[in-house]
């Protein structure tokens, strides 16, 4: 019986797209291994947002090959198509895959199939997946960006948008609901640009599909992500306020607090655009859990428009910033100016962010002192004082920390008495 591994690098996306993987391999008769130094096959999803994350794979693939003389490597993700990658690994990959070419993958590798005539005509979306966990599950309704963010290979590495129909999303969310899940998470590059028609011609924008799955019933938690800037509606934000399901959470990248700097990464709104949105989703859902991403040391950010990032995060007060230090990528609009901007000074301006980050996040928890709390348990191990200690994440998203009895309550909702808040945990006493 042939084996695989599947090795993740990278976003959200990534993983949901490994899972239709997964289920793929599986339909071909696979069997899933943990060591990839023992499979026949292993699939690398790539990752190419940041240097880093691309760098991993030039040294993993070295060393599988030394361990593995039979093995036969399937690369995809965001770095499948880029030719700059398929030029340094000449020769040490077998199947460069674009993940909507997923259905192809089963002849690419030579393995025996007895399934439908159009079995190859799919879309990779049609796959069932075969997800990690049994309570929480990542929904994608589509693939690929059409915002061209200077500083982003993501829609030269995914190519552009599509969404998938309404019908397609409805009908597996009612199946996970129906199989027991507790959390569905929609996503897609840019969530809140989705699109999709009714017969009648009438079109279902992402608020739309947000109310239609709000509407099946059971005790489970909608969340989604990510979300950009320049399609975040009243609309949508209504919506989020309004539900029975949805989580008061809301992830939308500012990138920069400089209008200038805003304008050269091709990302189409002011600061004020973005702190007016904020100002929105505090009026419809006051309670709501904020998170941003930012970018430091664009090329040619100044000291005066780095304060402004400053700025914007002291009047957002965001809860959660993914801050990271820019580095160019590869046929990018952005990738042909000066990188000016030195490493020491984007560790600085990192740690002087992540200080602002530290004072808001703190001060945003301390509201839950005392609070009683809803939470979804992911995760219980055992402490150094040998105590089980739960871990999860409340409604909107705080990641939330308790001693149980047993191992029992993974992927169950519980109630929990906050008593102690740090600046990105809050920690309590298990209710029941």
């Amino acid at each position: 019986m042939k084996t695989f591994n599947i090795f993740v690098i990278g976003c959200q996306m990534n993983k949901s797209d490994s899972e239709r993987i997964r289920g793929y391999l599986e339909l071909h008769g696979l069997t899933e291994i943990d060591n990839p130094n023992q499979a026949d096959f292993v699939i690398l999803v790539t990752c190419g947002v940041r240097q880093s994350a691309e760098d991993r794979i030039f040294g993993l693939i070295p060393n599988w090959r030394a361990n593995n003389k039979n093995l036969k490597i399937v690369l995809t993700g965001c770095l499948a198509l880029r030719e700059d990658v398929k030029d340094k690994l000449t020769g040490k990959i077998d199947v460069w895959l674009p993940i909507y070419d997923l259905p192809l993958l089963g002849n690419a590798l030579g393995l025996k199939k007895q399934l439908d005539d159009n079995y190859d005509s799919l879309t990779y979306l049609s796959f069932e997946p075969h997800y990690k966990s049994n309570f929480s599950a990542f929904l994608p309704i589509g693939n690929g960006c059409n915002n061209f963010c200077s500083y982003c290979v993501v829609p030269y590495a995914r190519g552009r948008e599509v969404c998938r129909p309404y019908q397609d999303i409805l009908s597996e969310a009612e199946s996970l609901i129906k199989k027991g899940f507790k959390e569905i998470i929609l996503i897609a590059q840019n969530v809140n640009s989705y699109k999709s028609s009714k017969d009648n011609g009438e079109i279902v924008d992402f608020a739309d599909l947000v109310k239609m799955v709000d509407q099946i019933e059971g005790d489970w938690w909608l969340r989604f992500s990510t979300s950009h800037p320049k399609d975040m509606s009243e609309k949508l934000i209504k919506t989020i306020a309004d539900g029975r399901h949805t989580c008061q959470y809301f992830h939308f990248a500012a990138q920069s607090g400089d209008d200038k700097i805003l304008e050269l990464m091709n990302r189409r709104y002011t600061a004020k655009h973005y702190l007016d949105l904020v100002d929105k989703i505090r009026h419809y859902s006051p309670e709501a859990m904020i998170s941003t991403d930012i970018i430091v040391g664009f090329p040619g950010e100044t000291d005066k428009q780095f304060n402004n990032s400053k700025k914007l995060m002291e009047a957002a007060r965001f809860d959660m910033v993914y801050i990271s230090q820019y580095s160019p990528r590869p046929g990018t609009v952005s990738a042909r100016l000066e990188d000016d901007v030195s490493k020491e000074i984007k560790r600085h301006r990192e740690t002087e962010l992540n200080d602002i980050l530290r004072k808001t996040a703190l001060e945003n928890n301390q509201k839950y002192l005392g609070r009683i709390v809803k939470v979804l348990v992911d995760e219980v191990e055992k402490t150094k004082a040998d105590l089980l200690e739960a871990s999860g994440k409340s409604a909107d998203f705080k990641s939330v920390k308790f001693t149980v009895a047993d191992k029992g309550l993974i992927g169950q909702f519980v109630l929990v008495k906050i008593t102690k808040v740090r600046e990105f945990a809050i920690y309590g006493e298990f209710e029941q």
